[in-house]
């Protein structure tokens, strides 16, 4: 009697090889790992007041926003490290996000570089994330509104290990990766699901953030009790281009912005 095949097979997406290397090469990177819980209460009331008021602004949006004016003012936590003593600063903050988008019968997560991202309102990163979502996307592509270039084409059909070789080497060009992936990548996961706690996850950024779910928690403010709305955070930072007192200073500065709701009112 033949025995009944008890499985199916899948075609993986292009997009998730390269995923699969970039948690690869991240693992030896000289990540240090916050994991934060930001009150984003005053902010989300902020935006609920702004939207009441016609303006079309989504939380994910604001938080890329003022991710990169934080940036802007600390920008060495994004820089790349370009020699044994040398460090590359960019004037850009350019963030890497992942964007759902349905190809075929499946959603796949394709990723999408913001460029300039302290110099665009929270409107204006709302409007890009929204038109790029919409924009059309072929089976087999792996990035929006651009199509592969011949070198990108080859790196899929090579071997893993030549092409966790490739992103090693690529990497010893900052100029050349942040043209194409941003020096600030950012997962949120709490947009798919309700994730009551936190994900450490891989990058090869010198900066990169995890976000989970907002969940509300009791907080003690003045003594007193208080429901509060929290958002469960991971941050990836690279030892090798900052030390530990201006990564705290950098979280500080973000943590008081994100409390209080910075830049929604502009």
């Amino acid at each position: 009697m033949p025995i009944k095949k008890a499985y199916s097979i899948s075609q993986i997406p292009l997009s998730r090889i390269a995923t699969f290397d970039i948690f690869s090469v991240g693992l030896t990177r000289h990540h240090v790992a916050a994991l934060l819980e930001f009150d984003v209460t005053t902010a989300r009331q902020k935006i609920r007041k702004a939207r009441r008021n016609g303006r079309k602004i989504s939380f994910n949006s604001w938080l890329l926003r003022v991710i990169a004016v934080s940036v802007q003012e600390h920008p060495e936590v994004a820089s790349y490290l370009n020699s044994k003593s040398k460090l590359l600063v960019f004037d850009s903050i350019n963030i890497s996000v992942l964007i759902e988008k349905r190809i075929g019968d499946k959603l796949v997560p394709i990723p999408y570089v913001l460029i300039d991202a302290a110099q665009k309102s929270a409107e204006e990163i709302s409007l890009e994330i929204e038109q790029a979502r919409n924009a059309e996307i072929k089976e087999g592509e792996t990035l929006i509104q651009r199509n592969l270039s011949l070198y990108e084409k080859l790196y899929y059909r090579l071997p893993g290990f030549l092409r966790r070789l490739v992103w090693r080497l690529m990497l010893k060009k900052p100029q050349f990766i942040f043209s194409k992936m941003g020096n600030i990548s950012v997962t949120s996961l709490g947009t798919t699901a309700r994730l009551n706690g936190w994900f450490v996850h891989r990058s090869v950024h010198p900066l990169s953030f995890g976000f989970g779910s907002v969940i509300k928690k009791p907080v003690v403010i003045d003594d007193k009790v208080a429901d509060r709305e929290i958002l469960n955070s991971t941050i990836l930072l690279d030892h090798d281009v900052v030390d530990g007192a201006p990564m705290a200073r950098f979280i500080d500065c973000l943590s008081e912005k994100i409390k209080n709701g910075a830049g929604i009112e502009d």
